[in-house]
């Protein structure tokens, strides 16, 4: 009989209290020992909204407690109405604000399915909770709920309470009301919209961060055919088969691209924002948020970004996911930066709070590290089995692909990756300075002294990445990455401003002499792409780690410096023949593409010379050859 009869004692209980304060609602309305002012539902003044700023000043987001366009309940077509009755209130016309038949039936299911799986709250009683009440859901908010909507329907007729209520519900991001929902959905009046629009608002009042169409658009099409079919089967509506045939559409939505730019983001700043300043102020103060955001980037690395994931969720998995992170290379300004695949199924900002080991993209501190210490690029040491005692432990690493090719420069060590020549050079110059060196870079985890470091066995964010490859592009010189860069008032006095951490890290002359050497690699992929691809000078390095968990790209024109991972939130492996130039820096190459730099060529410090020497054995060359490769002396 009932799933869970163990829980029907509680239910009855639960009926018992919910009967007993409608009849001590009911008292006070009758007694009229009970009175509020409601002329809020008249006059209501939600504030004003803060705005998020672009780098050029234009508004491309917003925090607001509401966005309300009123409409008269004459403007509202009665479809609409309709279907708000058939989703939130079947017996709104004939009872007095709170529904006494609703509620036992609700008890009753609820009894029956042996959890809470329906309310019993009237359109007027949501009106009242979200005008006057909290979102608490103790006995004694509960009751207060029931005794204003008792007075809400003493004082106001039917239409006043539909007008107000559909002025006044959410829609999620952001939306509030039918008029500016119907706006922003369709970029129409409200009494315009059709039945299954009509539908679709209605379906969204149960869950709008579940069924808000501009972000869950199957969802809201699953929960709008729900209403379709309550409005034809359960009320008569309309037809059965209206009802199917409406049913059979896609919800399809107008909103402007700007109107989701950057959520990952967003969702950052408001964090940030609300507990700085608390939610009033930051919903209803009016604020300008100065974001270093560019609207036209952030757009391409959205559209590329989420292009080239789904044919490598096709080849993974669905659930492989990744972040992406782009820097003015100068000032270290955030200009675009998406936190994932799918923002609405996940709010984890990828690029700034997953930690991924970075593998091979931290080989050029070792590298920057030996040239500090005095090792050219054109010394040359020995790629062989290597074997290393760490704490009683043999460490024998490995190449990527097993082989060992032996002599070689160390120019070709970093630009091929090698593992054995890289150890080696941390072994030469001590693992101790190596980790001076890159704790100056502000990473968010610990560097531990260990010989593995030469691998890159040390974790950080697609953030720690961008900041570590941009001191390699900014001669030198870090920059913290940022976002936000000021706040001010409605009356625009400046009353936050960003402190952004500055400081050299290394000489123009060892940090250039690294760059040189990353930029022969990309001259490689320059070369095997066409033009327009990638029409500028760049450095940049690829990197997977242990079991090819994580697969990075980091890469940098003069203008800018991106961050770029794949990878699993479990850290579980990618397989085999993950290919990084086949595999992420598509990405990335697809993201320069669709941008017009300016600056062309990375300037280098004057005082170095360029000179040609052979891969593997260091001398120079007098001629451009395969078997050669440009440092810096």
């Amino acid at each position: 009989m009932f799933k869970n009869p163990f829980k029907i004692l509680k239910y009855f209980v639960l009926t018992l209290i919910l009967g007993t304060s409608f009849c001590l609602g009911l008292f006070f309305f009758v007694m009229h020992e009970f009175w509020i002012d409601f002329s809020v539902l008249e006059n209501y003044d939600p504030g004003q909204p803060s705005l998020l700023l672009d780098d050029e000043g234009k508004e491309w987001g917003r925090f607001q407690l509401d966005k309300r366009d009123p409409v008269s309940i004459d403007q509202i077509p009665k479809h609409l109405i309709q279907a708000f009755i058939a989703a939130e209130d079947h017996l709104f016309f004939d009872h007095c604000g709170v529904s006494f038949k609703g509620m036992i039936r609700a008890v009753l299911v609820n009894i029956y399915r042996g959890r809470v799986a329906q309310g019993a709250s009237t359109i007027t009683q949501q009106l009242v909770k979200l005008l006057f009440l909290d979102s608490g859901k103790n006995i004694k908010r509960k009751l207060k709920e029931q005794v204003y909507a008792l007075l809400v329907e003493r004082q106001f007729t039917k239409d006043q309470i539909l007008e107000t209520y559909l002025n006044h519900v959410y829609f999620g991001c952001g939306i509030y009301g039918v008029e500016a929902a119907s706006q922003r959905f369709w970029g129409k009046s409200v009494k315009d919209i059709t039945i299954d629009e009509a539908a679709t608002l209605a379906g969204i009042v149960k869950h709008p961060n579940r069924y808000c169409p501009l972000l869950y658009p199957l969802s809201s099409q699953q929960r709008r055919n729900i209403v379709l079919y309550s409005m034809a089967e359960r009320l008569n509506f309309i037809d059965l088969k209206t009802c199917k045939e409406l049913q059979k559409k896609d919800v399809v939505t107008v909103a402007s691209g700007v109107e989701n730019l950057a959520p990952h983001l967003k969702e950052t700043i408001r964090i940030f924002l609300e507990d700085l300043l608390g939610k009033e102020m930051l919903y209803s103060g009016g604020l300008k948020i100065q974001t270093t955001l560019n609207a036209v980037l952030q757009q391409v690395a959205e559209k590329q970004f989420r292009s080239h994931f789904l044919n490598l969720k096709k080849r993974f998995s669905d659930d492989v996911d990744g972040a992406l992170i782009s820097i003015n290379s100068k000032t270290g300004e955030v200009k675009a930066l998406v936190g994932g695949f799918d923002f609405e199924k996940n709010k984890w900002n990828r690029a700034l709070q997953a930690r991924r080991q970075f593998g091979s993209i931290f080989k050029p501190i070792v590298y920057a590290a030996a040239i500090q210490d005095g090792m050219r690029f054109d010394d040359v040491l020995v790629d062989e089995p290597l074997e290393v005692i760490v704490n009683n432990i043999l460490w024998c690493p490995k190449n990527h692909d097993d082989t060992f090719v032996g002599k070689m420069t160390l120019a070709k060590a970093l630009a091929t990756s090698n593992n054995i020549v890289s150890a080696k050079v941390l072994l030469k110059i001590g693992v101790n300075k190596v980790v001076d060196l890159a704790n100056q870079f502000n990473f968010s985890g610990r560097v531990d002294p260990v010989p593995a470091l030469a691998l890159g066995c040390l974790s950080g964010t697609a953030k720690d990445a961008v900041g570590m490859y941009n001191v390699f592009a900014n001669h030198g010189v870090y920059v913290e990455p940022h976002f936000l860069k000021w706040v001010k008032t409605s009356f625009g006095k400046k009353f936050w401003k960003s402190s952004v951490k500055k400081h050299r890290i290394l000489d123009s002359q060892i940090s250039d002499q690294v760059a040189k050497v990353m930029s022969y690699g990309m001259e490689r992929v320059r070369r095997n792409v066409p033009k327009k691809w990638l029409n500028v000078q760049s450095i940049g390095k690829t990197g997977t780690t242990n079991d090819s968990r994580t697969c990075w790209f980091c890469g940098a024109t003069p203008e800018l410096t991106t961050a770029l991972y794949i990878g699993y939130d479990d850290n579980r492996s990618l397989g085999l023949n993950v290919y990084p130039p086949r595999t992420i820096v598509p990405i990335w190459l697809a993201f320069n593409k669709a941008l017009d730099c300016k600056e062309k060529e990375f300037v280098f410090d004057p005082s170095l010379r360029e000179r040609w020497v052979d891969l593997n054995t260091g001398k120079e060359v007098s001629f451009k050859s395969e078997n050669a490769i440009p440092i810096l002396i």
